[in-house]
């Protein structure tokens, strides 16, 4: 008789989402957080315009999220958060390809010009700063440097023209001869950003999935299919024919393995293994040849992934185009070197369910 597959904790961490209050998520509390403006690690030498533009459109990319994740082992990364940005535009949203996705790493030594060396008091007052406000002009719709200003009233501030226009449309152009500076700089549109919220981290106990079978695997992803279980993408958590049609997209043993994987925790949104294998959604359209650091020349590793669970929280469901992936996966320089800049670009690839194939879709 074959033993049960064990439970035991992975040297995975899991993201879970949470509500916060507004001030919590502010820089000086180092946040791991969704939506809302990016709580910039490093407050001056923010990333320019043209680093958070879409490589398709060129327009300016929204915040998606962020990972704070200090090495311990490493000195000049005391302080350590990796930065995920995405281009709201369905239209360059494509199968299996991040162009429209970039990532940035930023670290700081325990002794640095913004941060005491002692923990933040959690308290709302003063909980704004310091914050990169205090160093910079900030677009008043995404958080990134505002190099523009508005030319009637000279307060607002912008990133680029795209964000002027659309904030000016959103009703700026009512504030904009309003007496009240504060109304003035203060962002009409409500639409851009992804809603805000607290990333929960907590350790994976999963089962012994080395102690399973692929047979096994692939049994289990057929009844979990049979019950209509469980959601991996941007769909009502109480519609279950819906994903039942979503899992019967995938059928490789690979997909089966990810199925059983998440069911313990299905509403997980972010996976952290720095050095670990991903899971993949698909055994097909995996990275290869992840390029080097363009600094040190050493190799990338794989240190985490944005799940299709998150998608449920960002409200981008519709039922024409909108922006979608079966898994965001971050690669970052393995020595976590320091470089001639605050912000450095690492290698994000976006990697989705293969569909169903006619023949089986005949069965």
């Amino acid at each position: 008789m074959s033993k049960a597959p064990k439970k035991e904790f992975t040297d995975v961490e899991l993201g879970f989402i949470e509500k916060a209050p507004t001030w919590r998520l502010n820089s000086k509390f180092f946040p791991s957080k969704v939506g809302g403006f990016p709580a910039w690690l490093a407050l001056k030498n923010l990333p320019s315009i043209d680093e958070l533009s879409c490589r398709k459109c060129w327009k300016p990319l929204a915040f998606l999220c962020q990972s704070y994740a200090p090495i311990h082992t490493k000195d000049n990364c005391f302080h350590r958060t990796l930065f995920v940005f995405i281009c709201r535009d369905p239209a360059c949203s494509s199968m299996n390809n991040a162009d429209n996705i970039r990532v940035y790493r930023c670290q700081l030594k325990r002794d640095n010009e913004f941060y005491s060396n002692e923990p933040a008091q959690e308290e709302e007052k003063g909980s704004e700063s310091p914050g990169a406000q205090d160093f910079n002009n900030l677009c008043q719709v995404c958080g990134a440097v505002g190099s523009k200003v508005c030319g009637g009233c000279k307060k607002a501030r912008y990133c680029a023209r795209a964000h002027q226009e659309l904030d000016w449309k959103a009703g700026h152009k009512t504030h904009c001869k309003s007496t009240d500076d504060a109304q003035k700089s203060k962002s009409q549109c409500s639409t851009f950003k992804f809603p805000e919220y607290m990333l929960d981290q907590e350790p994976e106990e999963a089962e012994d999935m080395d102690a399973k079978s692929d047979d096994q695997l692939y049994k289990e992803y057929e009844e979990l299919l049979k019950g209509g279980a469980g959601t991996m993408q941007h769909i009502a958590d109480d519609d279950e024919n819906d994903m039942a049609r979503l899992a019967a997209r995938e059928t490789d043993k690979t997909f089966a393995k990810f199925r059983t994987r998440m069911k313990d925790y299905p509403s997980q949104v972010l996976r952290y293994d720095l050095g670990g294998t991903p899971l993949w959604v698909s055994s097909f359209n995996q990275p290869q040849n992840i390029p080097p650091c363009m600094k040190c020349g050493g190799p990338r590793i794989f240190e985490f992934q944005v799940m299709p669970q998150l998608l449920v929280h960002l409200k981008v469901d519709s039922t024409g185009a909108s922006i979608d992936w079966g898994t965001l996966l971050v690669y970052t320089c393995k020595d976590s070197c320091d470089q001639d800049k605050a912000y450095v670009e690492e290698k994000i690839y976006r990697q989705d369910y293969e569909a169903i194939s006619e023949e089986l879709n005949s069965r």
